[in-house]
């Protein structure tokens, strides 16, 4: 049995907040909310653009992973954001749930 990735995804919505959620298809997650059947939130800022987003093992990692981004002030997670690349931003993310 193949075994899938869970990921914890951000989004930038119109106005320029920023939305974190848990995907299994980050793509069609997108997709999903970009045609206004995500969450509520999104549903008011479209559109939303993938900012960033980082591969877990299991479920509860990447919901984790959600909840202590959640938790960082809006300059943390731009700090966070400023990763160069995906790699990068997965692994500065990694280290702080560390």
């Amino acid at each position: 049995m193949e075994q899938k990735s869970h990921y914890m995804y951000v989004l930038e919505c119109a106005d320029g907040s920023l939305y974190t959620g848990y995907a299994v298809d980050v793509q069609a997650r997108l997709a999903a909310h970009n045609a206004g059947k995500g969450a509520k939130y999104t549903r008011a800022r479209l559109p939303v653009s993938l900012l960033a987003y980082a591969e877990f093992a299991s479920k509860h990692d990447a919901m984790h992973a959600e909840y202590v981004f959640k938790q960082l002030s809006r300059n943390e997670k731009d700090a966070l954001l400023a990763s160069a690349s995906h790699s990068s931003f997965e692994e500065a993310l990694k280290n702080i749930l560390t």
